[in-house]
């Protein structure tokens, strides 16, 4: 096995169980490891301080156990069964709810991977290329643990960093009950008790976004009676939840025509032919610029959930100007004594940088706003507390006097 050595006082953090060894903090290698091989990590003296998947780039080993230098038998089996334990030990499967994610990372110590569970499939989705090695072993894994799971989808195309390295990264089912009929019916899952269409095949992420569940069930307690603006919709979560918050009316916007089909078809299945529901295929910042000078429309409840404006640290400056500008126009429309549900999912911007952005563009309205909630991931996507680099979403609930 190649073996890693740190330069002095590199190990600090790997001491304190931080997953990740940066690149220029390695004083030299012994051996010549290739993408996605297990690697041993040691300090510039010598000492053992875990293994862990090589890859070529800033992040050079992400470690899978600490204090030796070889995996335990059965490792998989071990990680993803604790992970499904604690998820069910926190009431996360259910008959009312057979979506969920199963692994998140570094916050079920398995920096690399991540797996979503929709009623009988799991899609996993790997971030590293050691894990992309390992996902036939991950798939057996999870159909052994969890009996339910039937199927597993592998969606790691749009994920993996130097596919140059990989002539075998491809889209498709790992294991399948039956192929052509997962390849060809629409699928469904249930969270709290509502259905959504889910299509992992060519939808964003997994093909739905687990991370707004609890979120989405606030909106629910809010909307009774509210006119509610659902910006950047995607599939329409949050507005199934406010249609059974008892909203008067609620508007689902995306700029993807295939989205807002998705919306439709997800409030049909729950609210068949329901009156209250409109879908509009629009850019965000059109559709709001034309609600302000038509002033035909009217919101008590918008909820702002984009997706993320800066996905790397150099874009930060300008995601921050376009959190500001987007809650700036949005606290120009919504009515008197209104609620703003507003997000960044972009881990680039901490918490501290979105709330200024938001209170920024409080400021430029000139409205009296008070902070409701502070809103964060759910407990299906954990924060290790050793990596606090985990905690990406962010979110506030306000209220616009």
């Amino acid at each position: 096995m190649t073996t890693i050595y740190l330069k002095k006082h590199k190990e600090e953090s790997l001491l304190r169980f931080h997953p990740w060894v940066f690149s220029g903090a390695i004083g030299h290698i012994k051996g010549e490891p290739k993408e996605g091989d297990n690697v041993a990590v040691r300090s510039a003296d010598g000492e053992s301080l875990g293994v862990g998947h090589w890859q070529e780039g800033s992040i050079a080993v992400r470690i899978l156990e600490f204090g030796t230098e070889t995996l335990p038998d059965k490792f998989w089996q071990q990680r993803i069964s604790a992970a499904y334990n604690m998820r069910i030990g926190l009431g996360l499967v259910s008959e009312n709810n057979n979506a969920y994610r199963l692994v998140h990372g570094e916050g079920d110590f398995l920096p690399g991977l991540i797996i979503d569970i929709y009623n009988d499939t799991a899609v996993l989705q790997a971030h590293s290329a050691g894990m992309h090695i390992a996902r036939h072993e991950l798939a057996e894994a999870v159909t052994s643990i969890i009996p339910a799971v039937k199927n597993v989808y592998y969606k790691s195309e749009a994920t993996l960093p130097f596919r140059r390295s990989f002539s075998d990264i491809e889209d498709g089912y790992l294991i399948a009950e039956d192929k052509e009929k997962a390849l060809h019916e629409s699928h469904w899952a249930t969270e709290n008790g509502l259905d959504f269409k889910i299509d992992w095949l060519q939808g964003q992420k997994t093909g739905f976004f687990l991370d707004q569940r609890e979120n989405r069930s606030l909106v629910e307690r809010y909307s009774k009676g509210r006119r509610v603006l659902n910006m950047f919709c995607y599939t329409g979560g949050f507005s199934v939840y406010a249609l059974r918050g008892g909203a008067e009316h609620v508007c689902s916007v995306d700029s993807s025509q295939k989205a807002v089909e998705l919306v439709k078809q997800n409030v049909e299945r729950n609210f068949p032919a329901c009156p209250r529901h409109e879908a509009v295929c629009a850019d965000a910042f059109s559709y709001i610029d034309k609600v302000q000078k038509e002033g035909k429309e009217s919101y008590d409840l918008v909820i702002l959930d984009p997706p993320a404006f800066a996905k790397h640290r150099g874009a930060v400056r300008n995601a921050l100007q376009g959190y500001k500008r987007l809650n700036h126009a949005a606290f120009e429309m919504i009515d008197k004594d209104g609620i703003l549900f507003t997000f960044s999912c972009s881990q680039a911007v901490d918490k501290e940088m979105f709330r200024l952005a938001v209170f920024s563009a409080a400021a430029m309205s000139g409205r009296k706003v008070r902070i409701l909630h502070q809103l964060t991931q759910p407990q299906d996507h954990p924060v290790n507390i050793y990596h606090p680099e985990g905690e990406y979403l962010k979110g506030l609930v306000l209220y616009v006097e």
